[in-house]
């Protein structure tokens, strides 16, 4: 499930396109200006930047972005369409722009070519466990896993980072975004729920390992398909 950040200061634009990036299975998350950004940046699988924001500007994040040493794809949205600007902005890490207004569907385009390029999946195997992360279903030995939204963000979030420890703090942050709860405690019972879909021993598991005093990681399994 990639995470893209929308940042612009109008809500139009934030709406249609939390819409259109919803639709398609993409975990969405949104700032109104530079300021609020910042703090998500290291955390999204792809950025879309207005060039013209309040305070601090979409270039300005980017560079920002590049000089901290993020490799996340960068897609600016600008009404700057002079061939000097759009250099400028590739010059400074931008990956791809587009010129406002523009067509939803060709932001979207963008998005999945940029992260195509960037070798972000949309397919995940692990064994018998598949998930599809643009149609957001998920099987187990070819039967549906029937998965609250959050069991598959979070399940989503392990099997696209096998062998990686994600701390319960991470995963509230990953996973709940904004709206996570006060206690960890949420994530051990999502976790149990997740478990218990999968038919995976917490003694003996599968594919979620608890790590002792730290959180969970997802076990890399040998058959791991490749991503398409």
């Amino acid at each position: 499930m990639p995470n893209v950040l929308i940042v612009d200061d109008d809500p139009a634009i934030l709406e249609i396109l939390h819409a259109y990036l919803s639709s398609e299975g993409y975990g969405v998350w949104q700032a109104s200006d530079g300021h609020q950004a910042r703090e998500w940046l290291p955390r999204a699988d792809l950025a879309i930047l207005d060039w013209m924001l309040p305070g601090v500007s979409g270039l300005d994040l980017a560079r920002e972005a590049r000089a901290a040493g993020l490799d996340l794809p960068l897609l600016m949205l600008t009404a700057r369409g002079e061939e000097e600007d759009k250099l400028r902005s590739l010059d400074l890490g931008v990956d791809d722009y587009v010129v406002k207004p523009f067509s939803p569907r060709e932001v979207m385009a963008r998005v999945r070519a940029l992260l195509r390029r960037a070798g972000v999946r949309h397919e995940i195997r692990s064994g018998e466990l598949a998930l599809d992360l643009r149609t957001r279903r998920a099987t187990l030995a070819g039967q549906p896993l029937e998965l609250s939204k959050l069991e598959y963000d979070l399940l989503g979030t392990f099997a696209q980072h096998p062998g990686l420890v994600w701390t319960r703090e991470r995963l509230l942050e990953r996973v709940w975004g904004h709206d996570f709860p006060s206690t960890a405690r949420v994530v051990d019972v999502h976790v149990t729920a997740l478990r218990r879909k999968l038919g995976d021993d917490a003694e003996s598991p599968h594919f979620i390992e608890t790590v002792r005093g730290v959180g969970y990681r997802f076990m890399e399994a040998q058959d791991e398909g490749e991503g398409s």
